[in-house]
């Protein structure tokens, strides 16, 4: 029984309850899986997914994710390219991220832990985002997480197959990825500080030194390899970085703190004191969580820290955009942490009410979470993640003769290229006032508007003085994602709100 408990040993109902988990959140995804794609994903698309295999290793950069893009395109060229089959090897990786966190847990915790846990991730908002989001980051969460039990299963059972497969799955992450190295290198660390306290015991074997050596070193050549096309484009790209970073108007993107807040925020659905109120419940069952753990999970909350402070120390060493979402993986370890911290707050409830309540403690506060979490969750369903489409259909449905129609800057690429439309492009402040002097109707399709009015003041200007009106929104559930279209008085029309 303590054998079960302990999560060594999967009896058929652990199993089965981890098989309705995974339906259930089979079933919270596939609503979302044909809504129309964003900026990101017809990016991936259109310069990515629509060349032929050889073409994709031959450019580098951050918006491909080369390993997800290839299973991408597969399943694309496989079923078409609707919305779904583009999405598919996200989905796949989402719901595998949800086995490896369950099988991470359960060898670090209680079985009971595990199931929580798996649960929190079946009914997590972001979980849901990015599982139906056609990007790689579910992919990068899935081979961290698989990489922790291979780990975890190598130092227990020393077997050479087992270290093989951990070499392998160190390339997958980075593969898939670049940013996915930052995890590689803080369990890296986790495992140097073991070697260091092994040496210091006297207890040093050839288990714990030599074969995660050779492990590391394998993954690291075979990511070389899988990288050598791209080498040149690789190392022009990341020597740019921080150029065109310097020229962003969005500056809070380059700090932690709002990363961070950013994170709570969409977790949340809101900021204010819903938002720091989370923020602390979050450090303290995290906190309780890393207690609990720290005599067969330490692992656990040393490769989370390691890893957020390398991702933020090396990012903000090259200049580059800190976005949130770069710390994907970590959501499933924080879970984790928490879950195992309620668990614990329960049981030294638990000892000072008796046994008859303690009993009750931690599945009603599973409960308790599995309702805040739907909750929250809901707003996948509320609104696209960004409405590309349907923001086209309506400019194109609504356009009379002689209407001008304007997209800015890099989201007129996206229009003309992915829907063909024959728009005009605002690249600077010139062609905008351009635009408005010239006689006659005029449309401006705002896509990124916090981006877009920060770039442009003089548009920002002018629909606070109502020279411009709001003929339609479509909200998106992507940060900032929001997209409006704008239009002169005289050539509104009767308006409408999309999304």
């Amino acid at each position: 029984m303590a054998e079960k408990m302990t999560g060594t040993i999967t009896a058929p109902r652990d199993r089965l309850i981890l098989g309705a988990i995974l339906l259930l959140a089979l079933a919270l995804r596939l609503p979302v899986m044909n809504g129309p794609l964003w900026y990101d994903e017809i990016t991936t698309v259109d310069t990515h997914l629509k060349l032929g295999w050889g073409e994709m290793l031959t450019d580098y950069s951050m918006n491909h994710h080369y390993l997800h893009n290839f299973l991408a395109k597969a399943t694309m060229d496989l079923f078409g390219p609707e919305p779904w089959a583009i999405r598919l090897p996200a989905l796949l990786f989402g719901l595998g991220s949800i086995w490896a966190i369950w099988a991470l847990a359960k060898r670090v915790s209680s079985m009971c832990v595990a199931h929580a846990t798996a649960l929190m991730m079946a009914l997590s908002y972001h979980e849901i985002w990015f599982s139906t989001n056609a990007r790689g980051y579910t992919g990068m969460a899935f081979f961290s997480l698989l990489a922790l039990v291979l780990f975890l299963d190598g130092l227990k059972d020393g077997r050479t197959r087992t270290w093989v497969a951990f070499g392998l799955t160190l390339a997958a992450i980075i593969f898939t990825h670049l940013t996915g190295a930052f995890f590689v290198v803080a369990l890296g660390l986790c495992w140097l500080i073991l070697l260091v306290q092994a040496w210091r015991r006297g207890d040093l074997t050839r288990d714990l030194g030599l074969k995660p050596f050779l492990a590391f070193l394998g993954g690291g050549i075979l990511t070389i390899l899988l990288y050598l096309p791209l080498l040149p484009s690789l190392l022009k790209t990341v020597g740019g970085v921080a150029g065109t970073s310097a020229v962003d108007p969005m500056k809070e993107y380059q700090n932690p703190i709002w990363t961070a807040a950013e994170g709570l925020r969409t977790g949340v659905g809101g900021a204010g004191p819903a938002m720091v109120i989370a923020g602390l419940a979050v450090l303290a069952t995290a906190a309780f969580g890393v207690w609990a753990l720290r005599q067969r999970g330490p692992l656990v909350a040393r490769v989370t820290i390691w890893h957020i402070v390398l991702t933020v120390g090396a990012l903000t060493l090259v200049g580059m955009r800190i976005w949130p979402r770069f710390f994907f993986t970590d959501i499933a370890l924080i879970l984790l942490l928490i879950t195992a911290g309620v668990a614990q707050i329960c049981t030294l409830i638990a000892r000072l009410t008796g046994p008859k309540l303690g009993a009750a403690l931690f599945p009603g506060a599973v409960l308790l979470m599995a309702l805040v979490s739907a909750k929250l969750a809901v707003r996948n369903y509320d609104a696209p993640k960004q409405d590309m489409a349907g923001a086209f259909a309506f400019a194109e449905a609504h356009r009379t003769v002689g209407t001008r129609v304007y997209a800015l800057a890099y989201s007129s690429d996206t229009f003309a290229a992915h829907f063909g439309a024959d728009w005009g492009r605002i690249s600077t402040e010139e062609d905008y006032a351009r635009a408005m002097a010239a006689p006659g109707p005029v449309e401006f399709v705002v896509v990124f508007p916090d981006r877009s009015f920060r770039s442009f003041p003089a548009l920002d200007a002018d629909r606070a003085s109502g020279r411009l009106v709001e003929t339609a929104h479509f909200r998106g559930t992507l940060g900032d994602g929001d997209i409006f279209i704008l239009a002169r008085p005289d050539a509104a029309g009767e308006g409408a709100s999309g999304g």
